[in-house]
């Protein structure tokens, strides 16, 4: 009998999880048990997801894997063990981890509810758990704080240096013991209090067997201090300020990089401010006011003219003009009738509306959009995971740069300990890369933040890396080139009748079809006030046409073979139905009292800003497909008018994923723009799947980008702000990496024997410092992309703050 494996998920909500450090050595634990195929522990949920193998792995084997690494189950019965207190008091937030690795999760995401749970939240509007408003604001109040004590003990240990007295001439006391006792005093809380993000960080790292980039900032501050500790008792000069200038300038290059980051956090702020804290709602026929927070899918909710929308819903009853500007940055407000979604956060401008709610909390689009983007800045490009695996590498490069450093000036120079030690500490320092592990969060936190307030969610940083080498871009026709909503576009009548007259005959026999061309019929006619008679019978003829009796007319519409089923000849008409097929329209032939009476022509309209965008996809080296379900000859009328010279035309839903393999065949690195169900399977075989405008569900779920407006020009500037970003990653990575390499050499004392050349730890710290303020700075200018991406209709994400620039 085969083997019967069962692929199982589970998500455990998890408690004493505090860090970056944390998570990452839980998953790699979970990870490596037998029958475990994927562990993700998502540091911002607090929660571990996790797909294994039920016949080689049960979840209680995984929650005791999750138990026995000294972290909890949150969701589990029995309190925690003494052991796991303990654990969790250790790893509070301010002592885990370098600044730059909490900051890429300030924001959590819809987190499974496992705190102060609420049952009222689960019915709720926005979710309280999804984002804490205030939570990004305090960590960069925490480390501002953190830096200006710094700075001021600093001033005073500098002041008391040899710094001062050989630099600047500056010597308030003149003994050396006593200055050395006092810099002890002043730069014990900048080490142990101010610099305990770091050096709490390494403690964590450390008992968890990682080497990362707090381990290498601990390690040149404790080096430079615990030195300076022994040289006070030994009555020799210090390297207190060396100590000090570490941790205050590190902490001012973090906090340049939260504050980089916090536009982001105040721009999804802004999407909770425009949903309303009370809904009315109808329940058992009593009209109430309630709490946003406790309305259920299935309640109905009434709308008044300029009431906000709470949740998603659909319009059960009434119509009203809804402004949905602030969601999907549209500008025009639409008119909703029976039948219509509605989006949370929308304004309904006038009339009375009675909506059903169908979304609520996470599920509405609201949620979903801050999901994208928290999501986005939780991720790490692959530039900063390569950063974080030679983060271990460097630690022992730093370490022994130091070690090596002093034996070398020890045993082959004539110079004294003190000189050696010199050299070791400044190599240690120097050493030490903080600027690789800002070198992509920056610029990720920041690009992610501008494509928010332009309606481009970008899921994670692999894809906003992956947006800036594409080669080639396939793009669904209808509804991403193309509206998606046929509009008539000719009516041409043969002589004896007009064209009102025969476009009011055809409206009426239409009415009562559901297809999209009638629809398109039925609105010109009643947008040119026509007077539709009545129908007493319709047929509908499968894959032909329809026949109805209007006004004791019998009027066919349909294909050429419809006609010549009925007897009626249109060679008269097929000339002229050639020419406007040829234009992109879908033609129907129309007969009246089996006569050859005129042809109506409609078309899915191109786009406004289509071809241009086109034009501008290839200007940035991209080779344009068009794939549409449409006759050749139509999809190659649409093609040309756009600019696009290869098209895949008559192509089934189902094989739109085939089509986008076949590019990727040829060695191209493709994207597949789509809106709908049909697209899912070709935006998940893409290299970048990019879903346009509402889309659906599917759609959305299965796209790396999103993008809220229906507006091929924000395919442009996706990849535009991908390359921008792309390049200050490199940029970053490139400048901390070769910055440290040359500049480790020189702090150990390579030119002072022939030019005499030497560094001081103090010096040390303020150039390796220097490399993570510019790293920062460099990522920040990345605002200046925003600047040339085309103006478009203020969503809530671009009407809240910008990021704000480092002071």
């Amino acid at each position: 009998m085969a083997d019967v494996r069962v692929t199982t998920t589970a998500s455990i909500p998890l408690d004493g999880l505090a860090c970056v450090c944390c998570a990452e050595y839980l998953q790699e634990r979970v990870g490596g048990l037998t029958g475990v195929q994927r562990a993700d522990v998502r540091f911002a949920e607090r929660r571990l997801d996790v797909r294994y193998d039920a016949a080689a792995v049960d979840e209680t084997a995984i929650r005791r894997a999750v138990v026995d690494g000294g972290f909890r189950c949150a969701d589990a019965a029995d309190g925690p063990t003494a052991e796991q207190l303990a654990h969790a008091h250790a790893m509070q937030p301010v002592t885990c981890c370098t600044t730059a690795d909490r900051m890429q999760y300030e924001l959590p995401h819809t987190a499974a509810k496992h705190e102060h749970h609420d049952p009222a939240d689960e019915h709720g509007g926005m979710d309280h758990d999804m984002s804490d408003p205030g939570m990004a604001a305090a960590m960069e109040r925490d480390m501002r704080n953190r830096f200006f004590l710094a700075l001021a003990f600093t001033i005073g240990v500098v002041l008391l240096s040899p710094v001062a007295v050989n630099t600047f001439g500056i010597e308030p006391i003149r003994s050396m013991d006593v200055r050395n006792v006092l810099m002890l005093l002043l730069s014990a809380p900048i080490v142990w209090y101010a610099g305990w993000v770091f050096v709490g960080g390494a403690w964590t790292s450390l008992r968890h067997r990682a080497l990362n980039m707090s381990v290498l900032v601990a390690t040149g501050v404790l080096a430079a201090w615990l030195s300076s500790v022994l040289l006070t008792i030994v009555g020799e000069e210090t390297f207190f300020e060396a100590a000090a200038m570490l941790v205050t300038f590190v902490l001012f290059g973090h906090w340049m990089e939260m504050k980089s980051r916090k536009g982001t956090g105040d721009s999804l702020r802004a999407l909770f401010d425009i949903v309303p804290p009370t809904a009315t709602v109808v329940r058992a026929g009593v009209e109430r006011e309630v709490p946003t927070a406790q309305l259920v899918v299935g309640d109905l909710i009434r709308l008044r003219p300029g009431d906000r929308v709470p949740v998603d819903g659909v319009v059960e009853s009434g119509s009203g003009a809804v402004d949905e500007g602030l969601v999907t940055g549209e500008s025009i407000p639409v008119e909703k009738r029976a039948g219509d979604e509605l989006v949370g956060g929308s304004i309904n401008g006038s009339g009375a509306i009675a909506m059903r709610a169908t979304r609520i909390g996470a599920d509405t689009a609201l949620g979903r959009i801050i999901d994208l983007v928290q999501t986005a800045q939780s991720s790490k490009a692959p530039g900063q995971r390569l950063a974080d695996r030679a983060a271990g590498v460097l630690v022992v490069v730093a370490v022994s740069a130091g070690l090596i450093t002093f034996v070398a000036w020890t045993a082959f120079s004539s110079q004294d300990l003190i000189t050696a030690l010199t050299f070791a500490i400044s190599a240690v320092v120097i050493a030490c890369p903080d600027a690789l592990g800002l070198a992509t969060p920056t610029a990720v936190a920041v690009g992610t933040g501008i494509g928010a307030r332009h309606g481009i969610l970008i899921k994670d940083a692999t894809t906003l890396e992956r947006l800036g080498s594409l080669q080639a871009i396939a793009l669904d026709k209808t509804g991403t080139l193309t509206a998606g909503r046929p509009e008539l576009t000719a009516v041409v009548a043969l002589p004896g009748r007009s064209e009102e007259q025969l476009l009011a005959l055809v409206a009426a026999a239409e009415r009562d079809s559901e297809h999209p061309l009638a629809g398109a019929i039925v609105a010109a006619a009643e947008e040119r006030s026509l007077r539709l008679g009545s129908t007493t019978a319709f047929e509908a003829v499968a894959g032909h046409g329809l026949l109805a009796m209007v006004d004791g007319h019998a009027v066919a519409v349909g294909n050429e073979r419809l006609l010549a089923r009925e007897g009626v000849a249109c060679d008269a008409l097929r000339e002229r139905a050639r020419d406007l097929a040829a234009d992109g329209g879908t033609v129907m032939y129309v007969a009246v009292d089996g006569v050859a009476a005129g042809l109506v022509a409609a078309a899915d309209q191109v786009r406004p800003s289509a071809a241009a965008a086109v034009a501008q996809l290839v200007g940035l080296g991209l080779e344009v497909v068009m794939i549409s379900g449409d006759a050749t000859a139509t999809a190659e009328a649409v093609a040309a008018r756009l600019g696009i010279e290869r098209v895949f035309a008559q192509v089934l839903p189902e094989d739109k994923a085939g089509h986008v393999k076949r590019l990727q065949g040829e060695g191209a690195s493709v994207a597949m723009v789509g809106d709908g169900v049909n697209d899912a399977p070709a935006l998940a075989q893409a290299d970048v799947g990019i879903a346009i405008g509402a889309g659906t569900d599917v759609a959305v779920e299965t796209a790396n980008v999103v993008l809220t407006r229906s507006d091929p020009a924000d395919i442009v500037s996706a990849i535009r702000l991908s390359r921008a970003t792309d390049r200050k990653m490199k940029q970053n990575l490139v400048w901390a990496s070769v910055y440290n390499l040359l500049a480790i050499p020189v702090a150990a004392g390579v030119l002072y024997p022939a030019y005499g050349i030497e560094l001081r730890p103090e010096w040390s710290a303020l150039l390796m410092s220097a490399s993570s303020i510019v790293v920062a700075t460099n990522a920040v200018l990345l605002k200046r992309v925003e600047a040339e991406l085309p103006a478009r209709p203020r969503s809530a994400l671009a009407a809240a703050p910008a990021a704000a620039a480092p002071a």
